[in-house]
């Protein structure tokens, strides 16, 4: 049986006293285990951090930026195996793996800019003989808590633009798939990062406690459902650091009288089924506006449903594969069973799939209700599966209604032709990120990523400039060089006149 142990600096290791099995989703079998770490394989990681993090700082930005660059070119060269392995462990096909790796690159190509990202800001003669300055410091040491569903993305988001400005970073990724994270922490000690810089630490909760309450660890950037991402922030900021906790969603597609509908399909399909729907930024909830719309959107989705195929991760013709594990399985499907019970009408029952040849495998097939309401618990919660369910709007007001209201916040769209209805609904609607036409909103590197309401936690978000400000601090220097004549003792706040 393979292990996959800790990615500390020096090689070091610990006998683990826990384990966790990792699966193939596709067929059900145990594939390696991983060690659960507890508080002595933190403190060797937080020690290694610390003892390299004030050099790696202390290292000119550009030079870090090189580190950046040769780490893309060490991603891209290990693209393929990079997503075979993914594939194997969370089950998403491997073309959708490449899709989860590049979106991680794109960060790291951002970081790769970082000299300009850092640059502060200069006030000259801002009084007599007096000049003050900006610059951007690195907290320290930085951690991660990644979810299952994203095993090379979400990792890159965090750790790039951390270990970019100065930090050093310790990534506790999911049990679930942890090699892609490992391989990730090789590749950037081949890329010329000094050891120490970039460790792994595997575990559960008792390792995520750990993390949170240990006095060497300055940041904690988190992303999974919204309890325990609520659990993380309250947790990390009462033991004084600052903390970013990425939570759930329930994203809805407004869909408009006057959409391309035939586009507008095709989009949903791929938003709300890709992956097996275990995507924070999946569009598990459409909202066709009038019955008209309604009735035509039903119908085309019956027939695109139809035509769906679900595959192993390793079938260059499926369009997802299983989920990640058998427990998620049973979950998603007791979702189905609760709609059902709640007046939902199922209109494509996904459940009881079956793949010829690996029966065993962790399958749900795609799943369709119709006439969902607002108060049922299916419709309130995220169920993070291949599930969609329609909720009929009878105009663009109660539609708009629908996200702004929900307790999630994190990503919507709306399908129309008509400008001035996009533009009132990106300016009334309360979520995070919108999208215009675009099924899955997720924005590029440069921007930032980030919810509102119970999808996100703190005051910043992931990536791009926000993740640049979350990852330092900024300190300010008021300057004056004096001319050598001896000036009166001031005894009042200074001031700039």
């Amino acid at each position: 049986m393979r292990q996959i142990d800790h990615f500390l600096s020096g090689g070091a290791s610990f006998a683990p006293k826990r384990t966790s099995d990792v699966f193939n989703p596709s067929t059900g079998q145990v594939q390696a285990q991983v060690a659960l770490g507890d508080q002595a394989v933190l403190d060797a990681a937080v020690a290694n951090a610390q003892a390299v993090q004030p050099k790696w700082a202390a290292m000119n930005p550009q030079r870090r930026a090189r580190v950046m660059f040769k780490f893309k070119e060490l991603i891209e060269k290990n693209m393929q195996s990079l997503a075979e392995m993914l594939a194997a462990e969370h089950g998403k096909v491997v073309d959708d793996a490449k899709g989860d790796i590049q979106r991680g690159l794109e960060v790291v190509e951002f970081c790769a800019g970082i000299p300009h990202a850092l640059k502060g800001e200069y006030s000259q003669g801002a009084g007599p003989g007096i000049d003050v300055y900006s610059m951007r410091q690195a907290l320290g040491v930085g951690a991660g808590i990644t979810p299952f569903n994203f095993p090379a993305m979400i990792p890159l988001w965090m750790a790039a633009p951390a270990i970019a400005v100065g930090n050093t970073f310790i990534l506790k990724p999911s049990e679930r798939d942890p090699s892609v994270p490992n391989r990730l922490a090789e590749l950037f000690l081949e890329a010329g990062a000094p050891e120490g810089v970039l460790q792994v630490v595997h575990g559960d909760k008792e390792m995520v406690d750990a993390i949170l309450d240990h006095p060497g660890i300055a940041a904690v950037s988190f992303v999974g459902s919204s309890d325990i991402a609520q659990y993380v922030y309250s947790r990390g900021v009462a033991s004084g650091k600052r903390v970013q906790a990425m939570g759930g969603a329930k994203n809805h597609a407004i869909v408009m009288p006057d959409a391309d509908l035939d586009q507008t399909v095709n989009d949903i399909m791929g938003a709300a089924y890709g992956s097996a729907g275990e995507r924070c930024m999946a569009l598990p909830v459409a909202v066709p506006v009038g019955e008209e719309t309604a009735e035509r959107l039903r119908e085309k989705l019956i027939a695109a449903i139809d035509k769906l195929k679900v595959g192993i991760s390793t079938d260059p013709e499926a369009q997802y594969g299983p989920v990640v594990t058998a427990i998620h399985k049973q979950k998603i499907e007791n979702w189905i069973q609760t709609g059902v019970d709640e007046g939902a009408e199922l209109v494509v029952d996904g459940r009881g799939f079956s793949l010829q040849g690996y029966e065993e495998g962790f399958f749900v097939g795609p799943s369709l209700f119709d006439h969902v309401t607002t108060d049922m618990s299916a419709y309130k919660e995220e169920i993070f599966g291949p599930v969609l369910q329609i909720v009929r709007a009878k105009d663009f007001e109660e539609a708009l209604e629908l996200p702004t209201r929900h307790q999630y916040g994190n990503g919507v769209a709306i399908f129309t032709r008509n400008g001035h209805a996009a533009r009132e609904f990106a300016q009334r609607v309360q979520v995070g990120m919108v999208g215009i036409n675009v099924p899955i909103p997720v924005p590029v590197s440069y921007h930032s990523f980030g919810g509102w309401k119970r999808s996100a936690f703190g005051d910043h978000n992931q990536y791009g400039m926000e993740g640049i400000r979350f990852w330092t601090k900024t300190k300010l220097v008021t300057q004056r060089w004096p001319d050598g004549g001896a000036g009166d003792s001031a005894f009042i706040i200074p001031t700039m006149g």
